[in-house]
């Protein structure tokens, strides 16, 4: 078997149950979807969202400009995410993460974001395959480095720089390959608002936006294939209702799309395919109106994610959500539930997805776990 054609068979094993694409969808796809599967179990708690919810020390992924609200000094983080369970038991995704403010008005942030896809045995004949395999662990990982600034006291934004690195080499006794490498940059911004009295509760508003991993094409340079990577808007608003010095119910709406080409280009066969000659910031602009069916589509390439979560005496926390992607462009819907739990400096959070739709998910039924450290005093 040559290496393109395992490299084939492997990564349409692997995503068909993350897309489930058909001849009658036409799914945004992209390089490195590792970048766009969260980590951390309180955002999958309320529905894979995070971008304007209140700061954590997981922003990084989220909404970096949230670290100047952060309430801790200096706080470190680490997730731990099973992926494809009911299929394999070492593919997994694995996130740390490490904050610190500066001043009452800054923050930095680092993260580390690591994808294993396992063991797989390879080689050049089905017989050398079952006999003498040559054992591959293909991975993907991901640096980066954040900046948070208040602009004033309700506004912040911040800068991010990213390393990729995807390393999905499968390469065969007598043929080499290189794994692929790219760096990419964001910019988010951050609203909270002062708490607000009103008739029987107080309340806090949150609205939140994130450009992420905006950067050049990624190249397997063995096979020079060129490919976007998931160039990302994030779009959020939520709010805090204050029952009392205990009691808090905080809901969240997210908007999302991938700033990358739609697949417009027909091929022979009847199917869609994205167009191989535009550039990434063209890509970027073009991806508001270059979908077949005109910007009715292009809507249809959002996704929404609807969360809540009660916090009691912030030492506790129960969390639902709800995700959805239309029909044409991957079909994911599911609900979540989550819970956290505060014992001292450390967090707890826990979260388990249900899937709503035929499509499987890679992550039903799967319990996902986080843990946050929080150092220093409190600055709020």
């Amino acid at each position: 078997m040559t290496k393109q054609l395992t490299k084939a068979v492997f990564l349409l094993g692997i995503f068909q149950f993350a897309f489930a694409q058909n001849a009658d969808r036409r799914v945004v796809t992209t390089a490195v979807p590792f970048l766009s599967i969260p980590t951390d179990a309180r955002a999958a708690g309320l529905g894979d969202q995070g971008v304007a919810t209140s700061a954590d020390a997981f922003s990084n992924y989220w909404n970096p400009a949230k670290y100047a609200f952060t309430a801790n000094e200096m706080g470190a983080a680490m997730s731990y995410t099973p992926y494809l369970n009911k299929i394999v038991n070492d593919i997994f995704l694995a996130d740390l993460t490490f904050y610190k403010a500066v001043n009452d008005r800054s923050a930095w942030a680092f993260g580390l974001r690591y994808f294993s896809l396992g063991d797989i045995p390879t080689g050049l004949t089905a017989e050398q395959i079952r006999t003498n395999p040559l054992i591959l662990s293909p991975n993907e990982f991901n640096l980066d480095a954040s900046y948070a600034l208040k602009l004033n006291d309700n506004f912040s934004m911040a800068i991010q720089g990213r390393f990729i690195n995807s390393d999905l080499k499968l390469e065969t006794s007598n043929n080499e390959s290189t794994a692929a490498s790219t760096v990419a940059v964001g910019v988010s911004g951050y609203y909270e608002s002062f708490e607000t009295p009103y008739s029987n509760f107080s309340g806090i508003w949150r609205a939140g936006f994130n450009v992420s991993n905006i950067g050049p094409k990624l190249k397997y340079e063995d096979e020079g294939v060129q490919e976007f990577i998931p160039t990302t808007l994030r779009l959020g608003g939520g709010f805090d209702f204050i029952f009392d010095s205990y009691n808090k119910l905080a809901v969240s709406l997210e908007l999302s799309k991938l700033l990358v080409p739609s697949p417009s280009v027909l091929n022979d066969n009847g199917s869609y395919e994205q167009p191989k000659d535009v550039g990434v910031l063209s890509g970027i602009f073009k991806s508001f109106g270059d979908a077949p069916d005109g910007f009715g589509e292009e809507l249809k390439e959002f996704t929404w994610a609807l969360g809540a979560e009660f916090n009691y005496d912030e030492s506790f926390a129960l969390r639902a959500g709800f995700f959805n992607e239309h029909e044409l462009k991957g079909a994911r819907k599911f609900f979540t539930l989550g819970a956290g739990f505060k014992y001292n400096v450390m967090n707890i959070d826990l979260s388990y997805l249900i899937s709503a739709t035929k499509v499987p998910s890679p992550l039903e039924n799967t319990l996902r776990f986080s843990l946050t450290f929080n150092f220093g005093e409190e600055r709020y």
